[in-house]
């Protein structure tokens, strides 16, 4: 059997960005891990998990909750890390 671990694994993410995605979208991680394995797969996949993750952040620092949002800019690095074509937008 398939754990979450190795789905997670198999995503090509790392669990923050997994877990940021699965916030943001409502769902499970392992559902999150599947749609973030699409969404890399797919032409400005990766920017969308950016916009995700900041729109997470803001969330966060919205609510108050700054620990929780010094988690997800941590994820955000790891993808701007891992995937440096990304780049932050202003809007």
């Amino acid at each position: 059997m398939i754990s979450k671990e190795d789905c997670i694994a198999m995503s090509g993410l790392t669990r923050e960005e997994v877990e940021a995605i699965a916030e943001h979208e409502h769902c499970g991680e392992v559902a999150a891990a599947a749609l973030g394995n699409y969404l890399l797969r797919n032409e400005h996949g990766p920017e969308r998990i950016r916009d995700i993750i900041v729109d997470d952040i803001r969330v966060a620092l919205h609510a108050n909750q700054v620990a929780h949002a010094k988690e997800l800019f941590c994820a955000l690095r790891q993808l701007l890390s891992d995937y440096p074509d990304v780049r932050i937008v202003r809007h």
